[in-house]
This record gives C-alpha cells, structure tokens and sequence, in this order.
C-alpha cells in the first residue's frame, strides 16, 4: 500500500490539536485606561434570585426583572462551597444570578492562557471578548481553556452573568504562560 505526500500531509494535519492552529484572541483595553486612583478592589457585582435558573440567559432575564447590588467580590476564587454555604457574597446559598463587573490588569503584554472554574453557569468576556462560557447545571468544573493576546499592560474591562441553582458553588479564574502553568488569579488583579 502506498501513501501518498497529500494523505500524510493531511494525516499529521489531523494529529495536531485544533486549539494549537487557533490565533490567540485578541483582547483590547479599557480605552481610556482608568486613572488607578479612581478604582476600588475587587469586582462589581448585582444579584438577582429567581424561582429557577438552569442558563445563563434565565439569570440575564432574572437580573433585568429585579436586581440588587451586592458587597464586592474580592475577585474571582470563590473555591467549591459546602452545600448550604452562601454563593459568592449573595448570602443564599440556592438560585443565584449574579451579574459581575470591573477590571482585570495585566502587569504585562503577551499570551496568556485563560480557565475558568464554575458551578454552575458562567459567560464571561475580557476586554470585549468572550473568554469563558459553560451554559449549563453542573459541579465545579473547567469551562475550557482560551489563548488570548494582551496587546499592552494595563486594566481590560471584565464582565460576566454567573448563576448557581442548587447544591455547591464555585467561581475561579486561572492564567498561566500556558496551560501547564496555570495559577489562580490574584485577588489583586481585579477592580471597579
């Protein structure tokens, strides 16, 4: 049996993951940058506590209906809770939307390696990109990773709809070089 240059070319073609032929996406930043005196640690965040929520758009839904603003969120490592346990600083444990904002700051310029860990929903976006999304009820899991580009230091405006429905929660971010140097993300790195 004979192959040929075109079947081996499209069989090594085939044995490279899709995600290594991808182009890191590209984020762009707050323009203009804000003045670091003008913002407080941590991250925005407004809750909302509807009967149900099973997708990210119920808890959209549920935070246009009736909405309040919560206490900040340190950043994004919120670790698994006990079942019970309040989800991020809601102060109910069950049928949580959350709809968070602020600012995420890169020291430096580069490729990053983006995860998120989430239980249940979330869609997040950096600096007008969707970076995380993983639109179901599920234990704390990974949302898949996500190889951006960071064109230049400084804050990238951060937003996401996170919901918990029952059971544990956890919201966590983690970023790295690559995907065998990921590490959670300082509390520091975040601000509104």
């Amino acid at each position: 049996m004979t192959i040929s240059f075109k079947s081996a070319a499209l069989a090594a073609f085939l044995t490279v993951p899709f995600s290594a032929l991808a182009a890191p996406v590209e984020l762009s930043p707050a323009n203009p940058q804000p003045a670091a005196g003008t913002l407080t640690p941590g991250l925005a965040v407004t809750y909302a506590f509807p009967g149900d929520v099973r997708t990210v758009k119920d808890a959209q839904n549920a935070l246009k209906r009736k909405s309040k603003a919560g206490p900040p969120l340190a950043g994004l490592s919120y670790d698994d809770t006990t079942e019970g346990d309040p989800t991020l600083t809601s102060g109910k444990a069950m049928k949580v939307a959350a709809a968070i904002s602020g600012y995420i700051k890169f020291e430096a310029p580069g490729t990053y390696v983006l995860d998120f860990l989430n239980n249940d929903g979330l869609e997040i976006s950096i600096g007008g990109e969707v970076v995380g999304d993983y639109d179901e009820v599920h234990s704390c899991g990974y949302a898949g990773e996500i190889e951006v580009s960071v064109p230049s230091a400084g804050y990238y405006p951060l937003e996401a709809t996170y919901f918990q429905r029952k059971g544990t929660a956890c919201l966590m971010m983690e970023w790295g070089p690559d995907s065998d140097g990921l590490e959670l993300v300082p509390d520091s790195a975040f601000f509104h």
